[in-house]
């Protein structure tokens, strides 16, 4: 287990180690703080070196569940396995069943949009999307994260029709949207799914998302079997 460490401007260091942590809290030298229920340390003083390797995030999408993994070669730094976004369509709905209703009632409601264009991407989607870039965000915050590893999830299409799959799946629109966003934060990389379970069978491990997360972490750093 490791401690996250940013430096008085809020910049992420390298992670140390809890014996380490405690040891500068109690000098003074670094103040504890929460960060989403990680437990970080904030320096009071200039660092003594800014060495950095490369620490590298695995993504593994699911529809229901998803996996995030934080490695160095060195070291596992975290391993989430977070509840996707699923619960936006019913709301959607029911938003607007209950708009529908006002419009018979004598209540204060907006005019009737008809034969508007709707266009972009759908609020489900998006939410599922951003969700996942809000916990990528998260992670940059208290790591020095490089690279961004994703296995690339892709949607059913019909022979012959690539481009129109393409163009029109909720899927594939969201899953561009996100890698567009993901690449200003670091380097993106994206992996097929049989190069995750290959590698997965290789070293021994047992399918689960946040397993498979850092399967992809592991393809760029190599290094030891999981130890956090």
């Amino acid at each position: 287990m490791f401690v996250p460490v940013v430096d008085q401007n809020q910049q992420p260091l390298m992670p140390t180690s809890p014996k380490r942590a405690r040891k500068m809290i109690a000098s003074g030298k670094a103040t504890p703080f929460w960060k989403r229920g990680v437990f970080c340390v904030r320096l009071n003083v200039e660092p003594s070196a800014r060495n950095f390797q490369d620490v590298v995030v695995g993504i593994d999408p699911g529809s229901k569940k998803e996996g995030f993994s934080v490695k160095s070669k060195a070291h596992t730094y975290l391993n989430i396995e977070a509840e996707a976004v699923t619960w936006v369509k019913e709301h959607v709905k029911q938003r607007r069943q209950m708009r529908r209703a006002r419009r018979f009632r004598k209540t204060p409601c907006r005019a009737n949009r008809s034969n508007r264009k709707i266009g972009g991407i759908s609020p489900s989607t998006k939410a599922r999307w951003q969700w996942k870039l809000r916990i990528c965000w998260w992670l940059k915050k208290i790591y020095p994260i490089t690279k961004f590893v994703v296995e690339d999830i892709k949607a059913w299409t019909r022979k012959g029709k690539g481009r129109w799959n393409r163009s029109f799946s909720p899927l594939e629109v969201g899953k561009r949207w996100f890698y567009q966003e993901l690449a200003r934060l670091g380097n993106l990389i994206t992996m097929q799914g049989y190069e995750t379970k290959a590698l997965r069978e290789s070293l021994g491990l047992k399918k689960n998302h946040w397993v498979d997360a850092w399967c992809l972490a592991y393809s760029q750093t190599g290094g030891n079997l999981p130890d956090n």
